[in-house]
């Protein structure tokens, strides 16, 4: 039986370690807060070292700024005020006893994200690329959900280069002997003093080496030993319940996203993104709030080359795909691509399927279609520009990723005229039980209704007048929004190409509840001597600092802010208010 034991010795805080569970991003964060403080600390993970970053790695790299240098040179006026206006349309902060302290991180998040955010990642190394991103375009109404302005701030290096930047210091401090890490440790439990009620350590289990197996692929459960460790301090930092998807589906608010829970899904994230540590520090007497708040996605692929158990590829959409139900209608105002996702699969769960179609074409696919993830975006993820001014700026295929979805993934149908695409659409879902076949004749009359909406530069449609608008903003206009034309312009346009678009699991918007220091709170609403949360796990911060919606960009940014403020409190608690051990 194995053991690993560090004594809690009270005669010397400072020296006994801090307990980090879980070595994603968040936890990476408050570890190289702490180092910088050389406070000696353990990170703990039930999977093995290269799985080091956690879902950061696999992500696009996105980050909320606000007013920053890119914005400024893209000639978007952003500021604290309109972001603010933005992130409370979209949260809708409603409950009064759940949302006290994610209000508060709401506030204390945009105002990082105007004041420090910028400066704080381009410190430790990342760069942006020149063109911000317009994620969550929004509802169509002012105080409504989504973005006013483009915040999508996209690191040069993707996922593996914000990992980077803080892995490596990190790894830097486990040279000088302040962090160490212990993989294939898999907590069970958080230890609690009986006498003072403080988290004192945590107990688990060793499971088997995996070292060969490589990053995200589900890893072995074996156990061949036990753990006890004492600490000055735990800070749970273990993510969400994504790729659990029967606990996503038992967490399911049937009252707001209703009227069923659907019956399939894609997961968006690795079988290891299980939420135990929710449940495990819920035991040991946290507070779990917000638990029916998540952030699933609508345009969900099956991926052709799946990494993890049902793994899902999300399609990035710009606004023109014709957007349709299983049955044929097209979705209402404002639900198009790349607008409001929450209010999207609230309207699709109403049809009594899980899944849609997006009629499209070449010219619509090679420039709106961004696939979500690290991998999916080898010329960024690379840094190679000239990857990136051939395959995206200026291929009229798309990336190389997006051509190998089209070419071989299973939810791709891709034809020369309209009946043999709705044919083709048919095929597709046959064999599924409960699927809709398409009437030809309705589809047509989709399209061409669309279609006489795009003949002049004006229109009525509102699809066809957001597309308009956004090509406003010149970076869209030149690489990521193609210019308005008809479905049915096959022959400068075509093939014409079918999608279809599965629910996709990905986040936790609720989670620990914790105050601004990352400090876990109890029920009864005092805070938790020696516990912490940051991350997924406390719904990035607070226990769902996005309230019902997000605005994108804000979950790394949520690891990076949560995670922070947990190292820096932790330091301050251990080392004395003066820091390096003075008082």
């Amino acid at each position: 039986m194995a053991s690993d034991t560090a004594s809690d010795t009270a005669s010397d805080t400072a020296k006994t370690p801090v307990i980090i569970v879980g070595a994603g991003l968040a936890g990476l964060v408050a570890a190289f807060e702490l180092s910088q403080q050389n406070v000696p600390t353990i990170i703990l993970d039930q999977e093995n070292a290269a799985n080091l970053g956690g879902q950061a790695f696999w992500s696009l790299g996105g980050i909320f700024c606000v007013n920053s240098a890119e914005q400024r040179r893209m000639g978007i006026k952003d500021s604290r005020e309109l972001a603010m206006r933005d992130w409370l349309g979209s949260a809708r902060f409603d409950r009064e006893r759940e949302d006290h302290w994610p209000r508060q991180w709401a506030e204390a998040f945009v105002n990082f994200a105007t004041d420090e955010m910028e400066n704080y990642v381009k410190a430790r190394g990342i760069g942006f690329l020149m063109n911000v991103g317009w994620a969550e375009r929004g509802d169509g109404r002012a105080d409504g959900h989504g973005n006013s302005v483009p915040r999508f701030h996209l690191t040069w290096g993707t996922g593996p280069e914000v990992v980077r930047v803080f892995a490596e210091p990190v790894r830097e401090a486990e040279k000088k002997g302040i962090v160490e890490f212990k993989f294939r440790h898999m907590v069970d439990e958080v230890i609690i003093d009986e006498k003072t009620g403080r988290a004192v350590g945590v107990k688990g289990r060793v499971l088997e080496e995996a070292d060969e197996t490589p990053r995200g692929v589900k890893s072995s459960r074996t156990v061949v030993g036990e753990f006890e460790i004492r600490g000055s301090a735990v800070l749970v930092s273990s993510g969400g319940i994504g790729g659990d998807v029967e606990k996503v589906k038992a967490c399911w608010p049937v009252h707001r996203l209703g009227p069923t829970i659907p019956k399939n899904f894609v997961v968006g994230v690795p079988a290891h993104v299980d939420g135990r540590m929710i449940d495990i520090s819920e035991t040991a007497g946290a507070n779990i709030i917000n638990r029916d708040r998540m952030w699933h996605y609508t345009e969900g692929l099956a991926n052709w080359d799946s990494i993890w158990p049902g793994h899902g590829i999300r399609v990035l959409p710009a606004p023109s795909s014709l957007w349709l139900d299983a049955t044929g209608k097209r979705l209402p105002p404002f639900l198009f691509p790349g607008c409001d996702t929450l209010a999207t699969l609230k309207h699709i769960c109403s049809t009594g399927y899980d899944y849609t179609w997006f009629i499209a074409d070449q010219s619509i696919v090679a420039r709106e279609f961004a696939l979500s993830g690290s991998e999916q975006n080898p010329d960024v993820t690379n840094k190679s520009i000239w990857q990136v001014l051939t395959q995206r700026v200026f291929s009229s295929k798309g990336t190389l990723p997006v051509q190998n979805f089209v070419k071989h993934g299973a939810d791709f149908v891709v034809r020369d005229n309209l009946e043999d695409l709705v044919k083709g659409m048919n095929e597709l879902v046959a064999t599924v039980p409960g699927a809709a076949q398409l009437d030809p004749a309705q589809v047509r009359e989709v399209v061409e209704t669309r279609d006489g909406q795009f003949v002049n530069t004006y229109s009525k449609d509102a699809q066809a007048m957001l597309i308009h608008s956004a090509r406003t903003y010149w970076p869209d206009r030149r690489s990521r929004i193609a210019p308005p034309h008809r479905l049915l312009d096959v022959e400068k346009h075509g093939p014409l190409i079918a999608v279809r678009m599965n629910l996709l699991t990905r986040k936790t918007l609720g989670g620990i509840e914790t105050n601004l220091e990352s400090n876990v709170m109890r029920p009864d609403g005092t805070a938790f001597p020696g516990l912490y949360a940051a991350g997924e796990a406390a719904g990035f911060g607070g226990g769902g600092v996005h309230g019902y919606s997000s605005l994108e960009g804000t979950f790394l940014g949520g690891c990076i802010f949560s995670g922070r403020a947990a190292g820096r409190a932790i330091a301050e608690e251990v080392l004395g208010k003066g820091g390096n051990g003075t008082e």
